[in-house]
């Protein structure tokens, strides 16, 4: 009866195992008492489960998570690489159920980033160095996948700001954590912090090394009108145009290019300040250490013209050495208003070494010195009385420049115009371009000065016939040519002007000349002294009637007369001095 009852359960239990099966497929009765055996998992929105792969059909991965019904994923959240497998177990994020037929949405990607956010926070913090690879480029920086997706600045990036920050993607970098923001599950970092870090330290141990002139390589970081900014692994030095090269360049993109590696010459070293002068051009010789042997002053070389200034031309003598022709060691005679004039950019031309100074690195150089200097024959040429003819070049308030030939000019001085016209300015007888024939007076070879004269080439008439046409006396007639308050200026030949003094003009007082006449008046005076020293002629209107009496009162004639007479003379003198010899009346 016992063996009938084990029979029958045994039966019983087939019966059941073989419903269970069926309706469960593949999974054992103990399977399924250990899986409700276990603690049920929490199923909510917003959690990340454990579930395990049962198919694949296309894209659609469908995972069990042990709820009433199968999530699907598509298969593009897993790496090509890594592609899922059947009975894989994974994590995923419950993103969502369908009230209606109970539809689960999944994600192992986010689940993924929730998991690798949490392991970030457990295992860093801030002012933490952290490795990672671009991924990509967004507005105002890049996300750098360190785990999770973190965001670099584009400030951030490099010490200097790159051109295009999008050139790090696809690179491994490592960064310091700014700030970590664990509610919105946000992490900024910083490449270039921690460069400077990294240099901050490198520049300390490079500055004890640094000595002046070592030589040490160095990447060109940045390139500026006046030189080149050089990385030498830590700090930056300064390679200034100059130092660059003993030749001439116009700017320093010649000689070097951004990232360019060079090797430098430490010039010095400003421990304090922190900077660093570097030089290129000092790795060669300098070609000024023989220059005195190469080029003796007074030795004649050919150059080439490589910059024209207004005060000069610089010539390239070889290269790194250059020399300046002054303006005014350009010609003897031509008169230059600028060096463009005789010499260009490119012209090759022969100079004479005048002067070195090599401390400084300056050479003087000459161009007519290469030519006999014309001045050292003018004295021999044009010996004083030598009569030239010449053109007037320009004119000045004390005299009238004349060429004589081409670059020698002489001054022909106002007072050497005329013998007899008072001339005040040269332009009452002479204008530009004019040609005039004049006499040689003086040479200061030495000064590079010569003296011309025109009234020369005639006698003085002085001296000869003015003391024999006008003597005290006579009566002679002339035109007034100009009123003064102390008196009238009369024309009695063209060049020759007499003065009538005021106190000569009537036999009354009179306020002034303007009273008795006027200019362009036709008059006759008597002449009533000669001074042949200062060439004056002392005329009389009032003297014209005959002897005049002697008045003792203040406005007397006889006042009168001595008052003109200082006029005549410059205020000098009086009527008994020699100016009127044979007495003032006929």
């Amino acid at each position: 009866m016992a063996n009938n009852k084990n029979f029958l359960k045994d039966l019983v239990h087939e019966d059941i195992d073989a419903e269970i099966a069926e309706a469960f497929g593949d999974h054992s009765v103990e399977d399924l008492t250990s899986l409700y055996s276990k603690p049920g998992q929490v199923y909510e929105v917003g959690h990340i489960v454990e579930g395990k792969i049962t198919k694949i059909t296309g894209d659609d991965v469908f995972i069990d998570i042990g709820y009433k019904c199968e999530g699907s994923i598509n298969a593009k959240e897993w790496d090509a690489d890594e592609p899922p497998q059947i009975g894989e177990k994974i994590e995923v994020l419950l993103e969502g159920v369908e009230e209606e037929g109970g539809v689960l949405t999944l994600s192992k990607r986010k689940a993924a980033r929730i998991r690798g956010w949490e392991r970030v926070i457990n295992e860093h913090k801030e002012d933490d160095v952290v490795e990672g690879l671009v991924t990509r480029k967004i507005k105002g920086g890049l996300l750098v996948d360190i785990g999770v997706n973190v965001f670099l600045p584009a400030s951030q990036v490099d010490i200097r700001r790159p051109n295009d920050i999008g050139e790090y993607i696809g690179q491994k970098i490592k960064c310091v954590i700014l700030k970590i923001d664990e509610p919105r599950r946000n992490i900024v970092v910083s490449r270039r912090q921690l460069i400077e870090k990294e240099r901050e330290e490198m520049k300390r141990k490079l500055l004890s090394d640094l000595e002046k002139g070592q030589r040490r390589r160095g990447i060109v970081k940045n390139i500026a009108d006046f030189g080149a900014f050089v990385d030498l692994g830590g700090i930056d030095g300064l390679l200034h145009i100059t130092d660059m090269s003993w030749g001439r360049i116009g700017h320093p993109s010649e000689m070097v290019r951004i990232d360019q590696e060079i090797e430098v010459v430490i010039l010095n070293v400003d421990r304090d300040r922190e900077k660093i002068a570097l030089g290129l051009k000092q790795k060669e010789a300098s070609p000024w250490e023989n220059v005195e042997a190469k080029y003796p002053v007074g030795s004649k070389i050919k150059g080439e013209v490589v910059n024209v200034m207004s005060y000069g031309a610089f010539v390239k003598i070889e290269e790194g050495i250059e020399g300046l022709v002054h303006i005014s060691e350009m010609s003897w005679t031509k008169r230059i208003n600028h060096p463009s004039e005789l010499v260009s950019v490119a012209d090759e031309i022969e100079v004479v070494v005048l002067a070195i100074n090599k401390d400084d690195q300056e050479i003087s150089l000459g161009m007519k010195q290469t030519q006999a200097n014309p001045w050292d024959e003018v004295a021999r040429k044009y010996p004083p009385n030598t009569v030239v003819k010449g053109k007037v070049r320009n004119l000045t308030n004390y005299g009238a420049f004349i060429e004589i030939e081409e670059g020698i000019d002489g001054l022909l001085h106002v007072s050497d115009i005329s013998w007899v016209r008072k001339i005040s300015h040269p332009s009452e007888v002479l204008e530009k371009g004019q040609e005039v024939e004049c006499q040689v007076l003086t040479v200061d070879q030495e000064r590079k000065r010569i003296a011309l004269g025109i009234k020369q080439l005639k006698s003085d008439p002085w001296e000869t016939d003015i003391p024999e046409k006008y003597k005290t006396g006579q009566i002679v007639r002339g035109k007034v040519t100009k009123l003064t308050n102390f008196g009238v200026f009369v024309e009695l030949e063209p060049g020759l002007e007499g003065l009538l003094h005021v106190s000569e003009l009537a036999d009354h007082k009179v306020a002034g000349p303007e009273e008795v006449v006027k200019v362009g008046d036709e008059i006759e005076c008597k002449v009533i002294g000669l001074d042949i020293d200062e060439r004056k002629i002392k005329l009389s209107r009032r003297q014209l009637s005959g002897d005049v009496e002697e008045m003792e009162d203040d406005g007397s004639d006889k006042n009168r007369a001595g008052r003109a007479s200082k006029e005549l003379k410059g205020g000098i003198g009086d009527s008994s001095g020699p100016l009127f010899k044979g007495g003032s009346n006929e």
